[in-house]
């Protein structure tokens, strides 16, 4: 009986331990207590609007009823709501996969959402009619639900069960995202009859183990007719646990490609498979084989390897006593860009074949490009797919053939050694030039057999621009000036688009409203808004009335850095930018004859790196006149987390500097 105070103790204890200890956790569905809402002993930024307190997951191979052997794949999730923002954390979604006639299913879906009142627990459970199946793409339907009865405090969970015959599709996993996350972890036990290639990042700390075990596989065909058709197959089989604590939410910063390439998780490519008694199959291949299959298939190559003699008639007038290869070669891309209307990306494959893609004069981004590359080669002009990764679908893989990765085509035509890059689905790209998103590093080009590898850096892409600003003052009260701007090209392929959606006098009132004060534009006029090879320039000339006696005047007029791009104190991935940039901004101009010049700004250089880029800020008063030449040029487009605060510091710099005023003062 002495004992039994001890006893009582203990059991009072575990009652109240909580629910993630140093190094285990304890997850239990549905096991919520009033402590649980409490999360002040964790450490987490609370400007958040929700908290992960526990994702788990669990990927294992059972033998099945189709002489196979499945995947199965629990979830479980436990989720604190801390304000209304976060109620969009309860808005769920599962992919699952599909091929021919067989598909992945889900089971035991199940959500709950607990509310604390008056000191208890009141639990809700999901409705069925939450929950939405609908196809999501060629290989993939998506359930959505959402839980019910949030309010501010909230803790939601849900769990479910995905088992699938797809050997290939071993479910990947994310320790990260919108929200911290103070505890994930993911358990996988692979047999030894798979091989699979483990593909990791982030900077996440994680705990992975690993043991062994012997385990047995019942294997059957329910569909027999022979008796019960089953047997068993023993493996050794490898258990990896992965354990992360308390990761940061990943935040979508200012020049980020992709957030997917930063975020950390673990992914899994089916490599080799090994039956007992049975040849190994290697499943991943490498890029040759890739290629060949690519070329092979009616969704991608096959179209173009043909001769497509069909297009013979369409397209003799387009090059029509064309006799020049890469004369015709322009026409033939204007044709298409022009004629052809693209409705969206979508992927690397064929939606329709060239024939239907032709009459219908519209398609994919892959469909208008192959068509692309079939009318090439139909005139004899040498013409191949690449397939690439837009900068927002993350990067692609070099040394694995990984399919999934790719998202977009493009057209290399060859003429006289010289290989140009063309895309054309966009309306406003010229010949040789691509969308900034196709910068995103390591591409293929796809012959027969070949997987080129190709690289499109955005170290390439430098974006120039030249802006000049003249000022005179012809009479009291007013100043005349004449504005003119060289553009860099992916400015100009902004400006196109803004006016062919709203027009020129749309474009030149927002450039009017953009400005502080008075004043008038006139003889507004934009060159080579049909020349898509060439740079946009806008020229204007415009009035500024002025009265007041003490004029704080910006040279910079609306052409200066009004905000730093880097807000964040600090960051935890690179900085992506599109492409390298060189910006001048000339300013002259003449003190008004009924004011005196009091103050002007001072000059300043500063170099960023080693060579890597500068900013100059260069001003001086002749006479009556007031000169400035602003520069501002970057070498490179990625920065390392290491290298965040100099490039922050440097943004900051060049912000302040332009809002220096020239300060002027009226003559008495």
């Amino acid at each position: 009986m002495k004992k039994l105070p001890g006893l009582i103790l203990v059991l009072l204890c575990i009652a109240h331990s909580p629910l993630i200890a140093q190094d285990k956790l304890n997850l239990k569905y549905g096991k919520i207590t009033p402590a649980d809402f409490d999360l002040s002993k964790y450490k987490f930024d609370t400007s958040v609007s929700a908290v992960v307190i526990a994702d788990v997951g669990e990927s294992d191979f059972e033998g099945n009823t189709k002489s196979g052997i499945s995947l199965t794949f629990k979830k479980q999730a436990r989720i604190k709501i801390l304000n209304k923002n976060g109620f969009e954390a309860a808005n769920q979604f599962i992919l699952l996969y599909f091929s021919n006639n067989n598909e992945e299913k889900l089971l035991n879906l199940k959500g709950t959402t607990y509310n604390l009142e008056n000191g208890k627990v009141v639990e809700t459970d999901m409705d069925k009619k939450s929950v939405f199946k609908e196809k999501y793409d060629k290989n993939h339907m998506i359930v959505r639900f959402t839980l019910p009865a949030l309010a501010e405090g909230s803790i939601i969970e849900f769990s479910y069960t995905q088992t699938s015959d797809f050997i290939h599709n071993l479910q990947p996993w994310e320790f990260q995202g919108k929200y911290p996350v103070l505890w994930s972890q993911y358990e996988v036990t692979i047999p030894d009859f798979y091989n699979y290639v483990f593909l990791s990042q982030g900077t996440v700390k994680l705990d992975h183990t690993t043991s062994s075990s012997r385990k047995e596989f019942r294997i059957s065909n329910s569909s027999s007719t022979t008796g019960s058709g089953s047997f068993t197959v023993p493996a050794n089989t490898v258990r990896h646990k992965w354990v992360a604590q308390n990761c940061p939410a990943l935040k979508t910063e200012s020049f980020t490609t992709s957030i997917q390439n930063h975020i950390s998780k673990i992914e899994f490519q089916l490599s080799q498979v090994r039956y007992p008694d049975q040849p190994v199959q290697d499943i991943m291949g490498n890029w040759e084989k890739l290629a060949t299959d690519l070329m092979k298939s009616d969704y991608f190559g096959n179209g173009i390897v043909k001769s497509n003699g069909w297009l013979n008639d369409e397209l003799q007038p387009v090059v029509l006593n064309v006799n020049d290869k890469l004369d015709k070669a322009k026409k033939i891309y204007s044709y298409v860009r022009d004629r052809f209307t693209c409705n969206g990306r979508r992927g690397i494959y064929l939606s329709e074949s060239l024939r239907t893609i032709d009459k219908n004069k519209s398609g994919y981004v892959a469909d208008i490009n192959m068509l692309l590359i079939a009318m090439l080669k139909q005139q004899d002009i040498e013409a191949y797919p690449i397939i690439l990764s837009t900068r927002s679908h993350g990067f692609t893989n070099e040394f694995y053939p990984l399919i999934d990765r790719f998202n977009y085509v493009i057209c290399a035509a060859k003429v006289d050694d010289h290989i140009y890059f063309l895309d054309a689905s966009d309306p406003t790209l010229g010949f040789n030039k691509l969308p900034g998103e196709c910068y995103n590093g390591h591409a293929r080009l796809i012959l027969p057999g070949v997987a080129q590898s190709l690289y499109f850096s955005p170290d390439s892409l430098i974006e120039k621009k030249l802006t000049s600003v003249f000022l005179r003052s012809s009479k009291p009260g007013e100043i005349e000036g004449h504005f003119a701007s060289n553009l860099g090209y992916y400015e100009s392929i902004g400006i196109r688009t803004n006016i062919k959606s709203k027009g020129e006098s749309s474009f030149f009132k927002s450039l009017q409203t953009g400005y502080s004060g008075d004043i008038a534009l006139s003889k507004e006029k934009v060159d080579m808004l049909t020349e898509f090879e060439k740079p946009v320039k806008v020229e204007y000339d415009f009035v500024i009335k002025q009265e007041d006696d003490m004029v704080y005047f910006n040279p910079m007029m609306n052409e200066g850095y009004k905000g730093n791009y880097f807000k964040s104190a600090e960051r935890f991935y690179p900085v992506e930018m599109p492409y390298c940039f060189d910006e001048t901004y000339i300013f002259s101009m003449e003190v008004p004859q009924d004011y005196t010049l009091e103050e002007i700004p001072k000059s300043a250089k500063v170099n960023f790196g080693d060579g890597d880029g500068f900013f100059e800020y260069m001003i001086d008063k002749s006479g009556e006149t007031v000169r400035l030449r602003s520069r501002v040029k970057l070498n490179r487009t990625t920065f390392m987390p290491e290298e965040y605060n100099d490039l922050r510091e440097f943004f900051s710099y060049i912000v302040k500097k332009h809002a220096e005023p020239i300060v002027l003062k009226k003559k008495k």
